[in-house]
């Protein structure tokens, strides 16, 4: 959050020209379910909310704020992240008891891949705390 992104992806062999590139490679080097994860992520449109989980009980709330790029260097790099994309978080975090429950039980599933957010309450929610209400 500190570093203004939001990311997926594994590191890559070497540093990919372009989003396609980095599709490309990562289907060889990590398979094709992370190449459609990773297509997914560079093609969601600007202002589209993502949430992250800071800890256990605590969870943040952005919004991806600018185009994919390859991050080799920084915050990212240090968890593993090298797919960014720039994003817009609020300052305050939300405990477990104000974030939206289907966000909390997502996250609850497990796995470490994005996942939509299908239930459109929760997206109403994510749209409300966003906004301030």
């Amino acid at each position: 959050m500190e570093s203004g992104l939001v990311g997926i992806g594994e590191p890559l062999s070497q540093s990919p020209g372009s989003a396609e590139d980095a599709i490309f490679l990562t289907a060889h080097e990590h398979g094709e379910k992370a190449a459609r994860m990773l297509e997914r992520f560079v093609c969601l449109p600007n202002q589209t909310l993502v949430w992250t989980r800071l800890e256990e009980d605590a969870f943040a709330l952005g919004q991806i704020a600018g185009p994919w790029r390859y991050e080799i260097t920084g915050a990212g790099v240090f968890d593993g992240i090298t797919n960014v994309r720039p994003a817009r978080w609020l300052e305050e975090a939300f405990p477990k008891e104000m974030t939206p429950a289907g966000v909390v039980s997502t996250f609850n599933r497990g796995g470490r891949n994005m996942q939509a957010i299908r239930d459109e309450s929760t997206a109403e929610e994510s749209r409300s705390l966003w906004d301030g209400g």
